[in-house]
Parts: structure tokens; C-alpha cells; sequence
């Protein structure tokens, strides 16, 4: 009875919402960091909260990000630019690239790996061999590109356009306006593609079709054809 009570407890704990919303990355220069994250990058200030002593924090959010950053004094004890390995998701990261090197922001080029798991490069969840472009079939998950803030802390861009099945539960969401309108233009491709199989018809049903496609993509279940 104790096993079962327990293990009941912990399918209840495992249900409970848990969204995680904060990164905490050690920087050695507050303004110098606070400049490059809202000045170059662009990302949306949240609070400054300056004691006048001994203490200050500083938080940010991605643009469509549901976590924020935050930095300051005596927030952390890390090393400054320890913090590697940091995930950014966007649907198109050439796009992303083009515009983040037109704010100044030194970023490397879209790279992917073909299985290598040592090399020289620096670690990320593919393998340590940098392979130059993006991934030849454009598959989700497999195209990068990195940056570093002042303090060398390590970000990563990755490319999704379609989850993994079991990723997104629940209603189908799209963290921003760019993110949805890249989800019509893949959809409006398919579409094209689905007319032509059922023989260049106009399909009057094609908002049906928009809503089954783009629910079924977020959820990384098999797409209509």
C-alpha cells in the first residue's frame, strides 16, 4: 500500500504544470551585457533592479520565448562566460542570421554535422564536427549557428520547423507572428502539392486542411497528403 501511495504522489507531481521561465548567465559587466542583449540582439527588457549597494539584477526575453535571462551583480557565483550550450529555436535560421549580423551581432554560418561525434569543434547535441550549411534536407532539428555575448557566453541557434512526436501537448501555439506566418508558408506549399495529387482542383475545403496540417506539425504527428 505505501508503494502505490507513493508512486500515485509522484504521477501527481510529474502532472503538475512546471514551466520553466528563468536562465541565470554570469556576466563581469552589467551595462556592457545589458547593451548587447537589449541594444544589439533586441530582446525585450523585463526589469532593472538596481539596490544602490550590493545587488543588481537585469532580466531579458527572447523575442517569443516563454524564458527569459537574467544577469547582474552578485547573482551568481559562476564564472563569467561559463555558460555555454544555450538553445535560441527559430523557424528560419537564415533569416535569423541575416538579421542579427545586420545589428552587429557576430554570428558564425549555418552549420550541421553528418554523425561525427569527436572532433575539434565545440560540443552541441549533434557531435563536435562542424559541418559547413545547413543541413542538405532541411531536416528539423539538424542546422545550427552559434554567437557569444561580450563574456563568451555560448548560444545556439537551431532550426525547427516540425517537433518530434510527444514535443507540444495540448492546443497549438505559435510563439509569435514570424513564427506563424513561416507555419502558412510551409502550409500554403504542401497545399499547392496536395491540389495538384487531386488534380489541380481548387480545394474549397483548404482552411480544413490548413488547421489539420499545421496541428499536426507542431505535434510531430504524420501530415496530411
Amino acid at each position: 500500500m505505501a508503494d502505490e501511495v507513493l508512486s500515485n504522489d509522484a504521477t501527481s507531481a510529474a502532472r503538475a504544470d512546471m514551466k520553466f521561465e528563468i536562465a541565470v548567465i554570469p556576466v563581469s559587466d552589467v551595462d556592457r551585457a545589458k547593451e548587447f542583449y537589449g541594444g544589439k540582439l533586441g530582446w525585450r527588457l523585463d526589469a532593472d533592479y538596481d539596490s544602490g549597494s550590493d545587488f543588481r539584477v537585469i532580466q531579458f526575453t527572447p523575442p517569443g520565448s516563454g524564458c527569459s535571462v537574467i544577469f547582474g551583480k552578485n547573482v551568481t557565483g559562476a564564472t563569467p562566460g561559463s555558460a555555454q550550450g544555450l538553445y535560441l529555436i527559430v523557424s528560419d535560421i537564415a533569416a535569423t542570421r541575416t538579421e542579427l549580423l545586420g545589428q552587429g551581432v557576430e554570428v558564425s554560418e549555418v552549420f550541421h554535422n553528418e554523425g561525427v561525434y569527436a572532433g575539434p569543434d565545440e560540443p552541441y547535441l549533434f557531435g563536435r564536427l562542424r559541418v559547413r550549411g545547413p543541413d542538405p534536407e532541411h531536416r528539423s532539428y539538424r542546422s545550427f549557428a552559434s554567437f557569444r555575448d561580450p563574456d563568451g557566453n555560448g548560444w545556439l541557434f537551431q532550426e525547427i520547423t516540425t517537433r518530434l512526436p510527444g514535443r507540444v501537448a495540448g492546443d497549438t501555439r505559435y510563439a509569435s507572428g514570424s513564427d506563424l506566418a513561416s507555419a502558412l508558408r510551409r502550409t500554403a506549399a504542401a497545399h499547392g502539392e496536395h491540389e495538384k495529387r487531386t488534380g489541380g482542383q481548387r480545394d474549397e475545403n483548404w482552411p480544413d486542411w490548413y488547421a489539420e496540417y499545421m496541428v499536426r506539425e507542431q505535434a510531430g504527428e504524420a501530415l496530411p497528403q
